[in-house]
């Protein structure tokens, strides 16, 4: 009778300290859905690159406009969540990522793609604040957890983007793609009916998160730390522009290897990327944020250095490597810069997110115009020194100093 009347009296909020799944799971497959669908347009620039005679430059400001877009307003609409979520917000952030879809099948030249490109930026930045937003309050306390499920999701998609490439041959089959998207759309209905029912408790969590907050660093020590989480994305996702645009054209301007067999190859390093993100929100919980921020970018140093002389066979192993180092810093990333500011998960996820599309962006064009002038094995040369940033990580504070006990 006793525990009848317990699970009677059971709240909103008493849900929302456990570790809901069910939502993890499925915030996580409609990233994975989402990000199926955004990686289909890097991974067909050789097709754009052949239908509408586009140079490297062009082909980097397809990836600057979609980026920049969402790069510019993720920070505004998690700061707009923050004050007032809306509940059916990520079903509308894919809705703009289906219309930009359709018009980038049907785009006939240059200027529309960039349209295109920039509503499936505008899809992007409507969702990922919000659904990182409520991959926390699923999450039970295991923020980190919770951040690498829903990372992961979208390092899937991304890695499945180059195979399904491999199907589309013409612009028009783009439109294969729209079953993924409704199912993307009912999934986010149901899961805006639970998002719903919990946001009066969703409201107050701000101001406790405010409360509880167990840090006393100063303004200025806080945004320093910021700023260096923010240089430490610069070099990974500058460095993951390198692969993600241009690796396909680096394998078969220095290998010889085909159009199908360079997007495998992208495939076998967008793979590794997912099982690194899934591994590094969990160690981070259970070590702290800062060791695996230190292992994630520093650690990647001395395999960058060597990707650019070695084999085939020794480029796809390294690239291996690297994506499972280096993808496990994002989850921690986020996770410490939330902690750092409690109270602002939807402007923080905003800013991390819009910064990191914004680094991609500006880096695929820049190595773009770079590889136009000095060849594209040059780049990867460039590129492999940018890991090294990681040693600002001995300039963030301690958030956990009984982590280690």
């Amino acid at each position: 009778m006793n525990s009848a009347a317990r699970i009677d009296a059971a709240t909103p909020e008493d849900d929302l300290q456990k570790t809901t799944l069910r939502i993890l799971f499925a915030v996580s497959f409609c990233h994975f859905l989402n990000d199926t669908i955004q990686s289909l347009i890097p991974a067909l620039y050789p097709l754009f690159k052949e239908s509408f005679a586009l140079s490297f430059t062009q082909i980097g400001l397809i990836t600057l406009t979609f980026q920049m877009v969402a790069s510019i307003l993720q920070p505004v609409v998690g700061y707009a969540m923050d004050r007032k979520p809306r509940p059916y917000s990520l079903a509308a952030g894919v809705g703009f990522t289906f219309v930009g879809l359709v018009l980038l099948a049907w785009a006939p030249n240059y200027p529309l793609l960039l349209v295109a490109s920039a509503l499936v930026g505008l899809g992007s930045a409507v969702f990922h604040p919000e659904a990182s937003r409520m991959a926390r309050a699923a999450s039970g306390g295991k923020h980190g957890f919770a951040q690498s499920l829903f990372q992961v999701g979208g390092n899937a998609g991304s890695s499945v983007g180059p195979l399904l490439a491999v199907l589309i041959v013409s612009q028009g089959r783009l439109l294969w793609v729209v079953p993924l998207v409704l199912i993307s759309l009912a999934v986010l209905f149901w899961v805006g009916r639970w998002y719903e029912g919990h946001l009066e408790s969703l409201r107050a969590r701000p101001r406790k998160a405010a409360q509880a907050s167990g840090h006393t660093l100063s303004r200025g020590r806080v945004a320093g730390a910021v700023a260096v989480l923010l240089l430490l994305i610069f070099s990974k996702y500058f460095y993951l522009a390198s692969i993600g645009s241009y690796y396909t054209f680096y394998l078969m301007h220095r290998f010889g290897v085909s159009v199908g067999q360079a997007q495998f190859y992208l495939f076998i390093f967008l793979f590794s990327v997912a099982a690194g993100t899934l591994a590094g929100g969990p160690l981070g919980d259970r070590f702290g944020r800062k060791p695996v921020i230190w292992f994630s970018i520093l650690g990647t140093a001395p395999f960058s250095l060597l990707l650019p002389h070695v084999s085939l066979f020794w480029t796809c192993g390294l690239s291996i490597v690297i994506g499972l180092i280096l993808a496990s810093a994002f989850s921690a990333i986020l996770v410490y810069a939330q902690e750092l500011l409690p109270g602002k998960v939807g402007m923080v996820a905003g800013l991390f997110f819009g910064f990191a599309f914004g680094m991609g962006g500006i880096g695929s064009a820049v190595l773009g115009w770079l590889a136009d002038q000095s060849g594209i094995t040059f780049v990867y040369q460039l590129c492999a020194y940018l890991p090294l940033i990681g040693l600002l990580t001995l300039f963030l504070p301690n958030l956990e100093p009984q982590r280690g006990r």
